[in-house]
């Protein structure tokens, strides 16, 4: 059953006429990333040209996707809201909450029985507003929706950092916080500066060891965590069109990684025959009407650095297989010259454990792809060396490879099949053994940052495609090299693995499963939150601004270097608290490093002179009304789309997060609930900072767009400096922070 067909019908039906207006308006050849943002502007009234990187603009997407760990507090705000049913098509998926321990048969149940309160919640709320709901183990978000919802052309926002998956379906596809949800849910004008393009031309064709992940691995290299910030990157090019549609969801998924705000490529006949395959003919034939208009205009293509800020060539003839890390990302190496980093580095060389799944590559192709490499397990009479781990995307992908034997082939090189979720690779791994000790994992995931996967610090994490994660998984050896080394079998033989072969479809189509869809039944049922829950809790509004400057804050901390969300709100274990605000702000900044101590989790408490955890701390001078600010270095909020990491802080009295420079997603968080976000003038002011400071932020009663605000520092020995601090807010956005959060803002109109 295609969902939402309604919308869809209406969405093509309009579509060339809306890029019509857009021509005669902006009287320029587009670039596709262009197409669908024009044509999703709030009002028709809005139709003009804006300035890249510079202006805030108001759109409508097409629809809201939410995963259950960030959806929990995403629909505790909506609940706030006043509405009886949400104004666009909008979805629950359970995929974060389930723990990877022994295997899906005992860990599914025993998640059903932990999260039993928590997922009663989600549905009940799905179903009292008109939110489609699917269970636990129907998969993870992104491979759901990208079976289901995603369509070219359109427009989507999604509680997760790597809702941009759906750009493999030629889709604009935002990961954002639950506020940035509530105003699309809500029907509200839903404001995004305006981004940069990069354009990313492909040319040639991958072969051999080569996979559509090496591509995003390699770009990430060339753009570090940062380079994507406020930018699509849009993909074309001969090269695009010769990859699969899961290729590019792949590629699209892991731009989350380079700050991107999204990426996406353009409409071609590989999604149209991914589209039919998963049963939605009917979207396939509505977007072959307008494909001319689902890419970039020819002009655009044939001189791209003309209407592209940046443009990149990759040619796939000639890439090699990457593998990128450790503890980052953008961390890239090919394989010819990774043995030597390992060396170099003192990397632990025993891969121990290889993990494959996840949301980035879990489709049929990938997996169809690595089980030819665990055959050649039997067929060459080698014995795996390490464990290997395998999280299916979705209950389609799991029942059809479990009937075209690919489970059976994971299984008899002794692979753990897990339950179709995010597992490790939101944390959610239950390893067993020293979790201290240093060692080495190998994973298809998207993100290695420290502690992410198992909660180990030692744990050295690299990303690389499913199979060569397979492929080293068998050699147990960071240094091997597919490509060119032999291993040694039981028969005593030297062998070389054969290049990785699958199919980018099954033959005999797609099987069911237990898809574990749920829809809503309709306004009337009744929401309950017990009050005494530990997991879930009802929002009380944050206060709104008091007219004055923010005077005599003390510095909570300090953070040196890479602060990301997973450092400002744990996840692993803190999932369970995700509905409940105040028990999950005892993890805030637990993970960031005192810039004055070097060590986690310690924050100076004026209030008794010992160093404290940065929670204990602050909740001290809450409860004594005082408020505090937070510095930081660059790209800080990297990482995942979580607002916990906002809200933690708000309703812990910290009034400023003053930084070097914020990743996009948690820039906004910070806005919408009603926090100051500020930028130091000067990047060397921030070596100015010292531990017992009282900092002030002036100039608050004229805050206005463009417009330097001042912070005041007090040094202990009494002397005093002033320096300038900049913002990027504009009038609706300091109308959230006068009203205390977006959405009390909202309410008043």
């Amino acid at each position: 059953m295609v969902q939402d067909l309604s919308m869809l019908q209406e969405f093509y039906e309009a579509y060339a006429a809306k890029i019509g207006r857009i021509r005669e308006k902006l009287a320029r050849p587009l670039t596709y990333a262009e197409k669908i943002l024009y044509t999703h502007l709030y009002g028709d009234a809005d139709l003009r040209s804006f300035k890249r990187g510079e202006d805030y603009v108001n759109f409508r997407p097409n629809r809201v996707a939410m995963q259950d760990a960030t959806a929990q507090m995403a629909l505790l705000q909506f609940m706030n809201a006043g509405k009886d049913r949400v104004a666009v098509p909008s979805t629950v998926h359970c995929d974060h909450l389930i723990q990877a321990y022994r295997g899906a048969k005992v860990d599914l149940p025993e998640a059903l029985t932990t999260n039993k309160e928590v997922y009663d919640f989600l549905q009940s709320v799905a179903s009292r507003y008109g939110i489609g709901f699917w269970k636990p183990g129907a998969g993870i978000i992104h491979q759901v929706v990208l079976e289901n919802y995603a369509f070219p052309g359109g427009m989507m926002v999604g509680t997760d950092s790597h809702t941009p998956n759906a750009g493999g379906l030629g889709m604009v596809a935002i990961g954002v916080g639950g506020a940035d949800a509530v105003d699309v849910m809500t029907g509200m004008e839903w404001e995004l500066k305006m981004p940069r393009l990069i354009g990313v031309h492909l040319t040639g064709k991958l072969s051999g060891w080569a996979s559509p992940k090496d591509i995003i691995l390699k770009l990430a290299g060339i753009l570090t965590v940062k380079g994507g910030t406020n930018a699509i990157i849009e993909y074309f090019g001969e090269g695009a069109d010769s990859l699969s549609a899961t290729g590019k969801a792949t590629i699209c998924n892991m731009g989350a990684e380079v700050g991107a705000t999204t990426s996406l490529f353009p409409y071609d006949e590989s999604m149209a025959v991914y589209l039919r395959a998963t049963g939605r003919d009917v979207v396939a034939r509505m977007a072959d009407d307008v494909k001319g208009d689902l890419r970039a205009d020819a002009e655009v293509t044939a001189n791209p650095e003309q209407y592209y800020d940046r443009v990149i060539n990759i040619d796939l003839s000639t890439l090699e297989p990457y593998i990128n890390g450790p503890f980052t990302p953008d961390a890239a190496c090919p394989i010819s010259e990774f043995a030597r980093k390992v060396k170099e580095n003192g990397y632990p060389q025993r891969m121990e454990v290889g993990l494959i799944g996840s949301c980035t590559n879990s489709s049929y192709q990938d997996l169809s792809r690595a089980a030819s490499l665990a055959r050649q397990v039997q067929t060459k009479h080698l014995q795996s060396a390490s464990p290997l781990i395998v999280n299916p995307g979705s209950e389609k992908i799991r029942a059809t490879a479990l009937r075209d034997g690919l489970i059976e082939l994971f299984q008899e090189m002794g692979a753990t099949i897990m339950t179709n979720a995010c597992g490790p690779c939101i944390g959610q791994w239950k390893r067993v053994g020293d979790a201290t000790r240093p060692n080495s994992i190998v994973t298809s995931f998207n993100r290695n940052f420290a502690k992410r996967a198992d909660g180990n610090p030692n744990t050295h994490a690299f990303v690389a495609s499913p199979e060569l994660t397979v492929a080293l998984t068998i050699a147990g050896d960071l240094c091997f090299n597919p490509l060119t080394d032999t291993l040694v079998n039981k028969d005593g033989e030297a062998v070389r693995l054969d290049p990785p072969q699958g199919d980018e479809l099954p033959k005999a189509g797609f099987a069911r499963g237990s898809e574990g869809y749920v829809a809503p039944t309709g306004a009337g049922q009744e929401v309950v939150i017990a009050p005494d829950s530990k997991r879930l809790q009802r929002l009380m509004p944050f206060p709104a601004w008091d007219g004055n400057d923010l005077l005599n804050m003390p510095l909570l901390l300090k953070a040196k270097g890479k602060c990301t969300t997973d450092h400002i709100s744990m996840a692993g274990p803190w999932l369970r608290f995700r509905g409940h605000l105040e028990n999950i702000s005892d993890n805030m900044l637990m993970g960031a490093v005192n810039a004055f101590n070097g060590e986690t989790n310690s924050a100076w408490n004026r209030l008794t002179g010992q160093y404290e955890a940065v929670s204990a701390v602050a909740k001290q001078y809450k409860s004594q009304g005082i408020s505090s600010i937070v510095v930081a270095e660059e790209n800080y909020g990297e990482g995942s789309s979580r607002e916990h990491a906002a809200m933690e802080p708000r309703f812990l009295n910290v009034k400023v997060i003053l930084a070097k420079s914020f990743a996009r997603i948690h820039e906004t968080n910070l806005k919408k609930q009603g926090m100051l976000a500020l930028t130091f003038a000067d990047k060397a002011d921030y070596d100015r900072i010292r531990e017992k400071d009282r900092l002030s932020v002036i100039g608050l009663k004229e805050f206005a767009p463009g417009r330097p605000l001042q912070v005041r520092v007090l040094h202990e020995d009494g002397t005093e400096e002033t320096f300038a601090v900049q913002h990027t807010y504009n009038e609706q956005q300091i109308a959230w922070f006068r009203a205390g959060s977006a959405l009390n803002a909202n309410q008043h109109k």
